[in-house]
């Protein structure tokens, strides 16, 4: 069957492309993505980072029986809440136990992220940090057994 293979080969002619992108040169290392929104608010240095529409802080400990309302009761006492997202689980249909919370302004989040980390919402200690940060991870410690 070799010889039957052997014809059945095709050759494209060359110098000829077609599809998207064949009017531009291949061999150009411009970005051709697209122009995109920065986000870059002038801050190179690590910290939190500003969302699409505001500075989101992350809620853990959320007990599972909570509200919208009862978590935007607790937290727009440090400011215009934008937002929230309480993730629910499918199975259960309770709160997964953690919550985004949006703020307009970055003191607003700071100032909930100060105050409200350590509270109490439902009988259950609350934690409070943003929710993204610019710069490495945090990296939890571990103790490891070693094997001898």
């Amino acid at each position: 069957c070799f010889n039957c293979c052997k014809q059945l080969t095709f050759k494209m002619p060359a110098g000829r492309i077609k599809g998207r992108g064949a009017n531009q040169g291949m061999e150009d290392d411009e970005d051709r993505s697209g122009a995109f929104d920065s986000l870059n608010d002038g801050e190179s240095s690590a910290g939190p980072q500003k969302s699409v529409e505001g500075w989101v802080v992350f809620v853990t400990g959320v007990h599972e029986e909570a509200q919208e309302e009862d978590v935007l009761d607790m937290f727009r006492d440090y400011g215009n809440v934008i937002n929230i997202n309480m993730p629910m689980d499918r199975r259960t249909g309770f709160v997964k136990g953690y919550a985004f919370v949006e703020y307009e302004t970055k003191s607003e989040a700071q100032n909930a992220i100060e105050s409200a980390s350590g509270a109490s919402l439902l009988d259950e200690t609350v934690t409070v940090d943003w929710a993204f940060a610019k710069g490495p991870s945090k990296r939890r410690t571990t103790t490891r057994r070693r094997e001898e």
